[in-house]
Formats: structure tokens, sequence, C-alpha cells
């Protein structure tokens, strides 16, 4: 019964920070798990970032190497991801999905999905 819409992405020069939003409405509960996800033209969709909607529990990418933090404002049924020093090679179209029950960083198992927001990193 949750929906996702993303918004934050843009343009930007390498080494320049983005702050990616993810507003959920509908009905949540307590026992999901929040992600950010980001495919690239012609790869396949990597995981980022994940926090549970209580209890804030954190898990990232190892790719992201201190650049970025994900944060929740739960009463606002928002998600955000904070990215800072950012690459060309963080180009892609970055997704917002949401799972009920245990952390998980594989795609297929996210049932609900926003319908992304496009980053793009200029060098």
């Amino acid at each position: 019964q949750v929906q996702l819409v993303e918004s934050g992405g843009g343009l930007v020069q390498a080494g320049g920070s983005l702050r990616l939003s993810c507003a959920a409405s509908g009905r949540t509960f307590s026992e999901f798990y929040m992600a950010w996800f980001r495919q690239a033209p012609g790869k396949e969709r990597e995981f980022v970032a994940a926090i549970s909607w209580i209890g804030g529990t954190k898990y990232y990418a190892n790719f992201v190497k201190g650049r970025f933090t994900i944060s929740r404002d739960n009463a606002k049924n928002t998600v955000y991801l904070q990215m800072n020093s950012l690459k060309p090679e963080d180009t892609a179209v970055y997704y917002c999905a949401a799972r009920r029950g245990a952390y998980s960083v594989g795609p297929d198992r996210y049932d609900t999905w926003g319908q992304g927001t496009q980053v793009t990193v200029s060098s």
C-alpha cells in the first residue's frame, strides 16, 4: 500500500554534492527497511544504502567509502541520501525501494519502488 517518490537528482560537477529525498505515502510499517539503489546504462541495478524505518540501523555499499549518508525523518515519512564528493562513476538513475522484513542488498527482494531520479556527474 506504500508509494515512493524520489527527488533531488540533477547535474553536478565532480566533487560536488546532492541530497536525494524519498517521500513515502500510504500506509507504512515499523518492520520496513528502506533502501537506495542505482542503475547506470548497461549495468545491473546495485545496492547503495539501507536504513530501518523505526530503529534507524544503517548499511552501506563498499563503494560509498564514507561519501554518502542515509537518514530518515519518521514524522515526514521521508528517507534521504546525502551524497558528497561525487565522482563521474556515480552517474546513474537512483531508486528508492522498500521491503517488509529483514535487511537485504538484493534488488529482487524489494517489492515497492519509486520512479527513480537521474544523477549525472560531469568531469
